[in-house]
């Protein structure tokens, strides 16, 4: 299988976001509905459902989220909202249930998301039970992966993201990983400057010693793809007249996917593993970022803790990078930054991110 990137390539002649972008507070609002709340989410890992009864709890665009496997085994999404009073309705992070309790008026509801019992409505005779269910939210499991979206008309996932899931369903393993552990941590920094960082590496050579000491980076590419890009070391580049053509088993360094809009997610080689990034705003210049393990077993083997000790030290220098840079988008030195022309991943990022708020560039 083969993939064909973008022949548009960034030069200093184009710009970047404007810096305006990272540090008003009234694109973030308006990023919350144009963005993250009709785009499919990454909400968790099949191995977190596995049995009926099992759900777990997030939140997606400020909104509460349940998702919960019912006893005819289908995996559902709900809003984590009680219909009676909008009381949150599920407190725990995850858990096994028989049925679902409101913890403000009793109301109790099927796995299914249908009303069960409304004790302060049993003497009602027009109760409209019908309106009492649990309102659903659109969900999709694709390569173990779970996804929601809030918009109810999005396209289906699999045909949100171009060929992703036929490149990921590649790794046979992904069926034999479960989650393992889940880390967060607070960044002070717009969530857009992380993507950014992740985007690109020019960085790397200054930043991360370690990264290019591990990779051969001689060899390594960037490609993108629809609403998705890959990058990682490439043994054999093949490459045609106006366009990069690139053989993605030949990727054997290591394979690092970026999914609009805000999730990225990584494959070494070695033992089994996948890890996945979200980056989750707080606010117009703070990031919760939400860090996931995948392994086989949660007991790591010792060349898997190593990986992981690599992985966050990776992760710790991007941090400190995105941090500094923070500062400086809410200087007045600059407006907006200039394209080193390798960074053509970025670009495609800061065009998707101006089309989804109807911005001229």
């Amino acid at each position: 299988m083969s993939i064909q990137g973008t022949t548009k390539s960034a030069s200093s002649e184009v710009k970047t976001l404007p810096y305006r972008l990272y540090s008003d507070p009234a694109v973030l609002t308006e990023e919350m509905e144009k963005i993250f709340a009709s785009s499919w989410q990454f909400v968790g890992h099949i191995s977190q459902v596995r049995n009926a009864g099992d759900f777990f709890t997030c939140e997606v665009a400020g909104e509460p989220i349940l998702v919960i496997r019912g006893k005819d085994e289908e995996l559902r999404a709900f809003y984590n909202v009680c219909p009676h009073r909008a009381t949150k309705l599920e407190k725990a992070t995850e858990g096994q249930k028989k049925i679902l309790q409101c913890g403000y008026h009793g109301w109790t509801f099927n796995l299914d998301g249908s009303l069960h019992r409304a004790p302060n409505f049993k003497d009602v005779d027009d109760f409209c039970a019908g309106e009492a269910c649990l309102r659903s939210v659109r969900l999709e499991e694709l390569a173990s992966l779970i996804f929601v979206n809030l918009d109810d008309n999005a396209v289906p996932l699999a045909a949100s993201y171009g060929d992703f899931f036929d490149d990921l369903g590649t790794f046979s393993f992904l069926g034999e990983l479960k989650k393992v552990d889940s880390k967060t941590r607070v960044i002070k920094s717009n969530w857009k400057a992380f993507i950014d960082n992740y985007l690109e590496c020019d960085h790397c050579p200054i930043a991360h010693p370690g990264f290019m000491a591990t990779l051969d980076m001689s060899q390594y590419r960037i490609i993108q793809c629809e609403n998705y890009s890959i990058q990682g070391t490439i043994v054999k580049p093949e490459k045609q007249v106006g366009s990069i053509e690139l053989d993605k088993a030949e990727m054997q360094g290591g394979r690092f996917y970026w999914l609009w809009p805000n999730l990225m997610i990584t494959i070494y080689p070695g033992p089994g593993n996948m890890s996945l990034i979200q980056m989750v705003p707080i606010d117009h210049e703070t990031t919760l970022g939400v860090y996931t393990y995948l392994f086989r077993d949660e007991n790591l083997t010792q060349e898997e803790q190593d990986l992981r000790v690599f992985m966050e030290q990776v992760r710790d220098e991007d941090v400190e990078l995105v941090e500094l840079e923070q500062i400086g988008f809410r200087s007045r030195a600059f407006q907006k930054g200039k394209f080193s022309p390798t960074e053509h991943a970025v670009l495609q990022f800061h065009e998707m991110v101006l089309k989804a708020l109807n911005i001229e560039a």
